[in-house]
């Protein structure tokens, strides 16, 4: 019973792609985004004038790129899934129940390596993506 409270008492946490990491760590993630963009779209992007902004960005990979057969597929890093599947749904922050689900079903029923209790220690250690988590 004391576990059940406990567990029901601790925050629920939220994983998104933090911004301002890449500002703090001096790297671009429009520029990064740029380069999971379809080919139809990094053309029609690139006629702009300058960068795109990352909303521009993630607006453009959700809105097409991401329907690409293949997008995320089960021979890539789960990393690399994750961070493909958080520029797909716009960059909204998910538990990691709901990340756990939409990663097996966008690779093919991979439920092992993408289950909430295996995610966390993956998540926690990246240095690469800017992954980051909130509290409710």
């Amino acid at each position: 019973m004391d576990e059940e409270k406990t567990s029901a008492e601790q925050p629920r946490t939220r994983w998104f792609i933090g911004l301002d990491w890449y500002q703090q760590h001096n790297r671009s993630l429009p520029v990064l985004a740029q380069s999971y963009l379809c080919p139809k779209c990094a053309e029609k992007l690139s006629a702009g004038e300058g960068e795109p902004s990352i909303d521009t960005l993630l607006a453009t990979i959700s809105g097409c790129c991401s329907g690409a057969p293949g997008y995320i597929h089960d021979q890539l890093s789960i990393m690399e899934s994750v961070f493909r599947l958080f520029l797909a749904n716009g960059n909204q922050p998910l538990y990691l129940e709901e990340l756990s689900k939409q990663l097996s079903e966008w690779r093919g029923g991979d439920t092992y390596r993408t289950s909430a209790e295996i995610l966390p220690r993956l998540l926690n250690k990246d240095r690469y993506y800017g992954l980051r988590e909130i509290e409710d």
